[in-house]
Order: C-alpha cells, then structure tokens, then sequence
C-alpha cells in the first residue's frame, strides 16, 4: 500500500481585530448542536438488578416506585425475551414480604437468565408495570439505537 501523506488543516491565524470582528457579528455566542434530546415526558423508574439461585431480582427501588406490597397478586409473562409483571387480582403470583420480584422458573428458562445474571428493571408507575430486560434485550436495543444515530434515523 503506498503511502499517502495528508497536509495538515491548520485555520490561518487571525489579528486580534478580526477575531473580534467575527465574535461581533455571531453577537459573541458560538452555534452548539443540540448534544441531547429534551427531557421525555414519561417517568420510567430504572435500576440493575441480579438474578439468585431461587429467581428473586434484587432491587428494590423498582418495586417501591410501583407501591407494590406483600401479597399483591401478579401476572408474569415473557414478551419478546423480557419479562412483564403487572398487578393483576387473578394473578397465579403473589409478592413475598419483602420488595423483591421473583421470577418463576420456567419464565426464567425460557428468558435465558440464570443465577448471577445481571437484568434492567424498567418500572412504569403510571401504568403499573415492571419490565425486566436480560442483558442481550438491552444490547440489542442499544445496538439498534446506535445504527440509528450512524445512519441518521430518528433514533425515538
């Protein structure tokens, strides 16, 4: 490969007039490209958590921002690889004494965690529900959000 040599990009150097001049006409404030998206209007409550031996989730924030309490029943199912619990009277789960999901076993079989694994818990108090993600879920949401912002799509 033959080797290919660049010239440096080095901006002329300005008098001390001009550099003025140009801060005067910009009214002394540089353009800077919106960096970060507004604030959203939702109030997720996030938090890591790690799968034990008997499937409890450990991170009690998650479960305090729902209000949830021992013995509130629970529908648990997988969707797409992560597990969604939300109150449910009829619920075939209950919350133990202590603020912690445990996640049946054939849910966490079928979701591909196991003990020592680390998840995202998404809490949504508005509507009730607690998500929890398994890594991969997340890797590939923020794989898919990083191809989003190289190829120029509306990562939202």
């Amino acid at each position: 490969m033959a080797e290919r040599k660049v010239a440096p990009l080095v901006p002329p150097r300005l008098s001390a007039s001009a550099g003025h001049q140009l801060l005067a006409t910009r009214s002394g404030r540089l353009p800077v490209a919106e960096l970060l998206a507004p604030p959203r209007a939702g109030s997720l409550v996030y938090g890591m958590g790690k799968i034990d031996t008997w499937g409890v989730v450990s991170n009690r924030d998650t479960i305090q921002a729902l209000g949830w309490t021992p013995d509130d029943r629970l529908h648990i199912a997988l969707v797409g690889g992560s597990v969604v619990a939300h109150r449910d009277p009829a619920g075939a789960f209950a919350m133990g004494p202590k603020p912690y999901l445990v996640l049946p076993a054939t849910v966490r079989h079928r979701s591909g965690v196991r003990p020592g694994n680390r998840v995202l818990l998404a809490a949504d108090p508005h509507h009730d529900v607690l998500v929890v993600h398994p890594l991969t879920a997340l890797d590939t949401m923020i794989t898919a959000y990083h191809t989003s912002l190289t190829t120029g799509g509306d990562p939202r």
